[in-house]
């Protein structure tokens, strides 16, 4: 089963992506329409809710008045966490029961639009953006839904910016313009990336990357850092740091583009949890490497991991060679060349030849 957060502001258009992956197959879990769902009326959550803040609360027809809801619930930071911990308990046990009932080769699309407020990216094994500029969302939100300006600034600004947004996003769909082309966009996201990944999940397939040197992407650092706060979850206090490492490592270096990441663990003991627990979380171990060494599932970010102990003497030289490359501009030209030959002893070689001259 494939995780998939999506995300974007109020007023970004996440609807029209959420129908294409529907049309496609996706299970959509709707996080506003859960929020509506726990409080209709009849539902424990709504009686709970009287219970908190009163009868007022309740319109004539026996539906929250989310108003009234508002007006009571928001006056202090007291009241507001009453309001959460009804709401988010009911919120998050159906969340888990509709994610529960997807089939096991299912694309699930969790639509969460505080799913970057709430820290919650790193969860997902890919997080979509829809991502459209704030003074869009705005006209959207005052010319389509006939929401007041002043109340759609003020929605808008207590979200998170779409910088924040677009540091933790794997994927950006630009829904700035017309809907059809975001709709092509989105089923060739479905059949190139959604549905190889969810492949390679179910059946523990790799994505070995090529080792063929690509010109320097300066998206290497922000993939790293994403994927390091994945491997973050996963792990827990079992790591105790997690490193980019590797050709991407090095700023501006022409390099292969596979992501290399150290995860850093106390002992040999706890490099056999560690192994455990990526790949119970779908990392696929590379039997062939003489150390531990796990290779991802995505075919659009080929990604190595390998767990190394802290008195292991290849922790600390993966650490220096990013080092000592970036601050030598002539050994960066001469360590792309060797990279270009995709010899991996000559590579190893030269980087501890390197290493050697940096120490002494």
């Amino acid at each position: 089963m494939l995780m998939v957060g999506l995300t974007g502001g109020i007023g970004a258009g996440k609807s029209t992506v959420t129908a294409v992956l529907a049309e496609a197959g996706a299970v959509i879990v709707d996080a506003d329409r859960i929020a509506r769902e726990i409080v209709e009326p009849g539902t424990p959550g709504l009686a709970m809710l009287v219970a908190e803040f009163g009868d007022d609360i309740v319109g004539p027809d026996g539906a929250l008045d989310r108003a009234a809801l508002a007006a009571r619930a928001f006056v202090d930071a007291e009241r507001t966490a009453a309001l959460n911990a009804i709401t988010h308990p009911l919120i998050g046990e159906r969340t888990a029961e509709l994610f529960g009932s997807a089939p096991e080769d299912a694309i699930v699309v969790h639509d969460m639009p505080l799913l970057v407020e709430g820290g919650m990216t790193p969860a997902y094994h890919l997080v979509i953006l829809v991502d459209t500029p704030a003074e869009i969302r705005l006209r959207r939100l005052v010319e389509q839904r006939g929401m007041p300006e002043d109340d759609a600034r003020a929605r808008m600004s207590r979200q998170a910016t779409d910088e924040a947004r677009r540091a933790e996003a794997d994927v950006l769909i630009d829904n700035s313009g017309d809907r059809e082309p975001v709709r092509e966009i989105v089923r060739m996201l479905v059949e190139l990336r959604l549905r190889p990944f969810e492949h390679n999940l179910r059946t523990g397939t790799p994505v070995v990357g090529d080792r063929t040197v690509v010109p320097f992407r300066p998206e290497w650092a922000a993939e790293a850092a994403r994927a390091t706060a994945r491997l973050r979850h996963v792990l827990g206090d079992v790591a105790t740091r997690i490193d980019h490492v590797g050709p991407t490592a090095v700023d501006g270096l022409d390099a292969p583009d596979i992501v290399d990441l150290q995860v850093t663990v106390p002992n040999e003991a706890t490099v056999e949890r560690a192994l455990a627990l990526l790949t119970g979380a779908g990392y696929v171990r590379d039997r062939s490497a003489e150390r531990p060494l796990l290779h991802w599932c995505d075919p659009a970010r080929p990604l190595e991991v390998s767990i190394l102990a802290e008195d292991d003497p290849e922790h600390e030289f993966a650490l220096l060679i990013a080092e000592a490359i970036g601050s030598d501009p002539s050994a960066r030209v001469e360590y792309s060349e060797i990279l270009r030959r995709a010899d991996r002893e000559e590579t190893r070689e030269w980087e501890r030849t390197l290493c050697e001259a940096s120490d002494s």
